[in-house]
C-alpha cells in the first residue's frame, strides 16, 4: 500500500509536470521565436540558421518554466485528489501529512537536479554556442546582405535592394536608401557594386551610380553623379565581439574561481561573478521548494465542499514571495560577495514555510469550530 501509493502519486505529479512544462515552454519559445525569426529570416538567412538558433535558446527557457511547471502539476494533481477524496482516504488509514509528502520531496529533488544539469551544463553550452554563430551570422555580409531581388533592411532608416549577383560577385542594379540623418534622405543607385573589406566593417563601393540628397529643411533634391563611390557598412550589421563572454556562458567552477582573465573577458565584477554562480544553486532549490509548497498548502484545511481555493491562491503568494527573497538576496551577493549566504535566503524560508504548513496540517483540530458550552 505504502509503494504503490507513493508510486501513483509521483506518476501524476511526473505527467502533469511534463503537461505544464511543455505548454510553458511552447508558449516561451513561441515568444522567442518569432523576435529570430524577425532578425534572421528578414535578413536573408536560411530556415536551417533559424531553426538551429531556436534550438540552442530552448535549454534556458526549459531552465525558467521548470519550477513554474512542477508547482502548477503538483497544485492541479493534488487538487484533483482531494476532490475525488483520494487523499481523505489515505489520510483515514493513517498516513499523516509529513508521509504524504514523501514522493512530493522525491518529485522536487528530480526537479533539482535537472534544473541543476541545466543551469550548470547545458545552458552554458548553449548559451557561448549561440554567442559563437551570432558572431558568425553578423561577420557573414553574404548572408546578411547579398540577397538577390529582396529590400532588405539591415539597420532602422536603410533599405538595401540587389537586382542580381554574378557569378564573380558582381552586384549589379543596386539601390540603397539612408534615411538615418532626420534632417536630409539620401537615395543611392547604381549599375554596379563591389563589397571590400575593411579593417572595422566592409565597404560598398558603387561604379556608375547616382546619389539623391533631399534636404527636409529646404525642401530641395540635388543629385550628383559618380563613377565610383564607396559606402561604409559600419553599423548596418551589428556585431558581436568574439573575445567577449557573458557570464551565463562560463562553467560554474570559472564563475565560483573569478580569476582577472574572467573578470576581464566579461566585463564584470567578481561580485557578480560569483553571485551568478550562487543564482544558479539557488534558482535550482526553489524547483525543489516550489513543489512542496503547493503541496503542503493544499493540504491546510483538509477537506472542503466548496474547493480549496483559499490554499491555492495562498499557496502561489508564498512561491511569489520566496522568489521575491531569492532576487533580492542574489542581488545583494552581486554587489557584496561575502554576503554569498543571502543568495539562498529565499529556498531557506521556502523550506521553513513547508514545516510551518505540515506542522498546521497534522493539527486539523486547529481549523474546527469550536463549540461553545451552553
Amino acid at each position: 500500500m505504502t509503494g504503490r501509493f507513493d508510486r501513483y502519486l509521483l506518476s501524476q505529479l511526473l505527467m502533469l509536470f511534463g503537461f505544464f512544462a511543455l505548454v510553458l515552454v511552447l508558449v516561451y519559445w513561441v515568444n522567442r521565436a518569432v523576435v529570430l525569426f524577425d532578425q534572421l529570416i528578414a535578413n536573408g538567412q536560411s530556415a536551417a540558421v533559424f531553426l538551429e538558433f531556436t534550438a540552442l535558446t530552448l535549454p534556458n527557457v526549459i531552465r525558467i518554466v521548470l519550477p513554474i511547471a512542477a508547482f502548477a502539476g503538483t497544485v492541479y494533481a493534488t487538487n484533483r485528489m482531494m476532490s475525488e477524496s483520494e487523499l481523505v482516504v489515505v489520510q483515514a488509514t493513517g498516513f499523516s501529512p509529513w508521509r504524504l509528502i514523501r514522493p512530493v520531496a522525491i518529485f522536487g529533488v528530480f526537479i533539482f537536479i535537472l534544473s541543476s544539469i541545466l543551469a550548470h551544463v547545458l545552458v552554458p553550452i548553449s548559451s557561448a554556442r549561440l554567442t559563437d554563430r551570432t558572431a558568425e551570422v553578423s561577420q557573414n555580409m553574404t548572408a546578411r546582405l547579398l540577397s538577390e531581388g529582396r529590400f532588405l533592411h539591415p539597420a532602422d532608416g536603410v533599405t538595401f535592394y540587389i537586382r542580381e549577383i554574378t557569378p564573380l560577385g558582381v552586384l549589379t542594379n543596386i539601390f540603397l536608401s539612408d534615411t538615418r540623418d532626420p534632417a536630409r534622405r539620401v537615395t543611392y543607385t547604381a549599375r554596379e557594386a563591389l563589397l571590400v573589406r575593411g579593417d572595422a566593417a566592409p565597404s560598398l563601393v558603387m561604379i556608375d551610380g547616382m546619389a539623391q540628397v533631399y534636404d527636409n529643411a529646404s525642401r530641395r533634391l540635388s543629385v550628383t553623379r559618380f563613377d565610383d563611390f564607396a559606402f561604409n557598412l559600419e553599423g548596418l550589421v551589428a556585431g558581436v565581439q568574439p573575445d567577449h563572454r557573458s557570464p551565463n556562458e562560463l562553467t560554474t567552477a570559472a564563475l565560483f574561481a573569478a580569476t582577472p582573465a574572467t573578470q576581464a573577458i566579461t566585463g564584470s565584477s567578481r561580485s557578480r561573478l560569483i553571485a551568478e554562480a550562487h543564482e544558479r544553486i539557488g534558482n535550482a532549490l526553489n524547483g525543489l521548494v516550489a513543489p512542496l509548497i503547493g503541496f503542503a498548502a493544499l493540504l491546510v484545511g483538509g477537506f472542503s465542499r466548496f474547493g480549496i481555493w483559499r490554499q491555492i491562491m495562498g499557496a502561489i503568494a508564498a512561491l511569489i514571495f520566496v522568489q521575491i527573497l531569492t532576487q533580492a538576496g542574489q542581488g545583494a551577493v552581486q554587489s557584496n560577495e561575502s554576503a554569498w549566504p543571502l543568495a539562498y535566503l529565499g529556498p531557506l524560508v521556502g523550506v521553513l514555510m513547508v514545516f510551518g504548513l505540515l506542522l498546521l496540517a497534522d493539527r486539523p483540530a486547529l481549523f474546527r469550530r469550536r463549540r461553545r458550552s451552553p
